[in-house]
């Protein structure tokens, strides 16, 4: 399949066959392209144009379509059809995780509706299921459809029974193995399989040796776990052992995308999760908060500026090197916290690492220290600045280095200690206090080494 790339007057042709009705050329224009291409193509297109185009395609890949669009587009879309066609066409057609996902997105209202009118009702109660489950959790990631045997099988049974299970599922990683009470035992070898006798049983050739997750574990650590053991799949089980569903790489993919958008957006300052077609209100309430703390922020330091007026009136080269000292100040407390951020998301913050990690950013943060104050030293001292100037300016950058690493460090672990997403600290809110403290020091430091040269 080539590779496809959505151009206006790609989208202009499809609006024109729309309009002509011409079902055809419209079947044999999109028959080749991949779901998420189509999707694409969708999110260009009216609600009317798209339904039109919608009931032209197979309803598997109707199905495909609608998991790639876009959350706001995909809501769109689905007010726009009948709660049986959502049902029938889309959610009948869809893994029990996909399914439940989309109908999230729904009122409990329309839910039950959509539910209603699915055929199976064993389909309807495992997307019931995953509904319940807390957002965020590996339960709300699984999927019910898997491949599982019991430990007294032999390999006839087995295989009739794994010929039944593989009409719902659409890859198989793994054949899992339980026993009469469907607590996770293992998984089973197909290689084993097919090298064993028909009345080999189970308990005899299956591997014991399987990691799982409870339902309720957080999705991040599930995407650590998945991502230490490099795991394309990982079974979950209920609180009693009992095998429940199973969770995809795909799905984790997809969460960690999420993840790192969200944490993105708040290192930005923009405090909820907003997409470009957003409405200006949304983004504006988004925006706001951070950008009020900022100018509290500013208005702080212009009263600590006030306090040291006339040291500035009367020095006034002390003012030329505010700005830098606030920015160096600002920068090295967002590298900090970034670092420590990172660290805290792939889970590599255990107690021992703690400390040895706090270490090395103290050392990094005087070795950065000591070289910048030096060359800002060397700056004035070869510019001919005077002495009082030279050592204010050096001994704040030193000072105001090793603060901004210290803080940029310990935020973070201080906000994940209250279950605050520590992405928070390093965004506005440690720029603001650093050039705070910073502006802080510099004045304290210039109002002694002037009274001390002077």
């Amino acid at each position: 399949m080539a590779n496809f790339e959505l151009t206006r007057e790609f989208i202009e042709q499809i609006r024109l066959l729309i309009e002509q009705k011409d079902e055809a050329a419209l079947t044999e224009l999109i028959k080749d392209l991949h779901p998420a291409d189509i999707a694409e193509i969708y999110e260009e297109l009216s609600i009317e144009e798209a339904k039109y185009l919608y009931f032209l395609i197979d309803d598997d890949t109707a199905a495909d379509v609608l998991i790639e669009l876009e959350e706001e587009d995909r809501l769109r879309f689905l007010k726009a059809l009948p709660s049986e066609v959502i049902a029938r066409r889309f959610i009948d057609k869809m893994d029990s995780d996909d399914a439940a996902d989309v109908l999230s997105e729904l009122d409990e209202e329309r839910q039950r509706e959509v539910l209603s009118f699915l055929d199976d009702i064993s389909v309807a109660g495992h997307i019931v299921d995953l509904l319940n489950y807390e957002e965020d959790t590996a339960g709300s990631l699984m999927a019910k459809e898997l491949i599982k045997v019991k430990e007294s099988w032999n390999i006839v049974t087995c295989l009739r029974s794994m010929r039944r299970q593989v009409e719902d599922v659409d890859e198989v990683y793994f054949v899992y193995v339980v026993d009469n009470d469907g607590i996770l035992k293992g998984t089973l070898s197909l290689k084993k399989m097919l090298l064993s006798g028909t009345d080999t049983l189970v308990r005899d050739i299956y591997n014991p040796d399987v990691i799982s997750v409870s339902a309720e574990v957080h999705s991040e650590e599930v995407a650590n776990i998945m991502d230490k053991y490099d795991l394309v799949v990982l079974p979950v089980i209920d609180s009693l052992g009992r095998l429940v569903g199973r969770i995809t790489i795909d799905d984790v993919v997809d969460f960690i995308r999420e993840e790192a958008e969200k944490d993105y957006q708040l290192a930005s300052g923009i405090t909820e999760d907003v997409e470009s077609s957003d409405s200006v209100w949304r983004h504006t309430r988004a925006r706001i908060p951070w950008l009020m703390i900022g100018l509290v922020g500013g208005l702080f330091g212009s009263r600590v500026i006030s306090i040291f007026e006339g040291n500035i009136s009367e020095h006034p080269e002390v003012a030329f090197f505010m700005p830098l000292i606030a920015a160096m100040g600002g920068n090295v407390g967002i590298q900090s916290s970034a670092i420590m951020v990172q660290s805290i998301a792939s889970g590599n913050l255990g107690l021992d690492t703690n400390w040895r990690k706090l270490l090395k950013e103290v050392s990094i943060a005087l070795l950065n220290a000591s070289a910048l104050a030096v060359l800002v030293f060397l700056y004035n001292f070869f510019l001919g600045s005077g002495h009082a100037i030279t050592f204010t300016v050096a001994t704040a950058m030193f000072s105001v280095v090793v603060f901004a690493s210290l803080f940029g460090t310990f935020l973070p672990l201080l906000l994940n200690r209250f279950n605050i997403d520590p992405a928070v600290a390093t965004g506005p809110f440690i720029t603001t206090l650093n050039d705070l403290s910073g502006m802080f020091v510099y004045l304290i430091l210039s109002s002694y080494f002037f009274s001390v040269f002077l």
